[in-house]
Parts: C-alpha cells; structure tokens; sequence
C-alpha cells in the first residue's frame, strides 16, 4: 500500500482539525445556506488629467438583491488633498477611510506637513492585508502632493497599484471598457469629466447592482469641488462653476 501523508500521525498530531470537521459536517447537512457570499453592487472610477485628478461614483447601495438606498456616497475625505472611493461592504469601507483620515491628521500635526498619497495608500493595505481578505473594501484613492498627481487601486488583500486611470467594483468591466478606449494623457477637464461620466454610465446599464445618480470629485492644486447627484443625461457647466 501506497504511503500517504496523512497517514503518518505523528506529522500532523499537533494540529486541531475540529473546526474543519464542523465545517464538513454543516456544509453536508446544509449545502445550499453555508458559506454564501452576498453580492454587492457599485461602479468607481478615477482618472488623471491634465490639472489633476477624478474621482467618480453610482450612487446605488445593495444588500443581495434588495436596493437598500439610492443616495448613497461612495467618496470619503482622506485629508485636505486626498480623497478615495470605495467597493464592498459599506461599513468596512467608512471605517478603514476613518481610521486613515485620523492617522493622516496626525501625521499632519506632528510634521506640520501637507499629507503624501503614498502614505495613505501604505496604511490602507497594511490593514487590508493584515485582515487577510475578510475586509470587503476595494479602494481607489486620488490626490495631489509636493510629487503631482497620483492614482492608486487597491484591493481587499492590500495589493496595490498605481495607473493612470481605473475602475473597480461590480460595474468595472463595462466602466473599463470606455476608459480604456477613449482615455489619453493630459485630458482637459471638459473632456474627462464627459469620459468619467460615460464609465460610470456604463456600469450602470450594464450592472444590476449599480444605479442611482452619478456622484464626481474633482481635484486640483487650487480648489477641490465634489458634485453630488449629477443627472446621467446631465452636461456640467464647469466654465461657470468651477475656477482654476
């Protein structure tokens, strides 16, 4: 007879199974309920342009198939220069953007320093990654510091990445689609706004759990502007209520 691994006692004697056993024995009796994940539904996206950075959000809130708000806000406030827009699970999200809010604080208080983007991404995946994965928060976070612009995804398992423009959430794939086909360097900002709009169009039509209005963040060296509920159908008169 073949020798296997789990033969040997004394290999694996230390180890308690007892949780796996639970476990095999619910997912028996109760295949159907153990284990299930709940859907959640959004469309984020961020670009750089010319001037700075955008940041773009639905507005639709799940839980499973139920819409259990319409007007919900998907961009937090990092700091004075950094905001962020989350996917997931909504109190995951508002507690890690909290909890990174407050460090940058401090760290602006002890240094008498504006706030670095590199150091709010640093914090967000050493909690992420710390959790391993049970935080249901897929991040992107945009801002402007001392180096320029920047642009980070990332990811429940504190992976990371830095690009010049990104969509995440359950409407992603649709949103890409139109930012990777229309998107170039140094946009005006007419110009992305209307491409940031169109993504996030996307992933509205092409995603049951996206919906509602379309939230926008801009970002620039001067002044930083957050527009909520923009009708889809609705064109921005930026000219007359936005100043550089």
């Amino acid at each position: 007879m073949a020798y296997h691994f789990d033969d040997d006692y004394s290999v694996w004697r230390n180890f308690n199974f007892t949780n796996f056993w639970r476990n095999e024995r619910e997912i028996s009796l109760n295949s159907k309920f153990f284990l299930t994940v709940k859907k959640t539904g959004t469309t984020i996206c961020g670009i750089i342009y010319k001037q700075g950075v955008l940041l773009a959000s639905d507005t639709r809130a799940t839980n499973g198939n139920t819409v259990c708000d319409t007007n919900c806000e998907k961009i937090h406030y990092i700091s004075p220069n950094i905001f962020c827009c989350g996917a997931g699970t909504s109190a995951d999200i508002e507690n890690i953007t909290n909890l990174v809010s407050n460090q940058m604080e401090l760290s602006r208080i002890s240094t008498g320093r504006e706030s670095r983007i590199q150091t709010s991404v640093s914090i967000c995946q050493k909690i992420l990654f710390q959790h391993q994965g049970f935080l249901s928060a897929a991040l992107i976070i945009g801002g402007l510091d001392y180096l320029g612009s920047h642009l980070f995804t990332i990811h429940p398992h504190g992976s990371s990445e830095k690009i010049p423009f990104v969509s995440m959430g359950s409407g992603s794939l649709a949103a890409m689609a139109v930012l990777d086909c229309n998107y170039k360097n140094n946009l005006e900002l007419n110009n992305a706004v209307m491409l940031i709009q169109e993504a996030i169009k996307a992933g509205i039509y092409n995603d049951t759990g996206s919906g509602g209005s379309i939230d926008l963040c801009i970002l620039t060296k001067k002044k930083i502007k957050i527009f909520r509920n923009t009708n889809l159908y609705q064109s921005l008169d930026l000219k007359s209520n936005f100043y550089f």
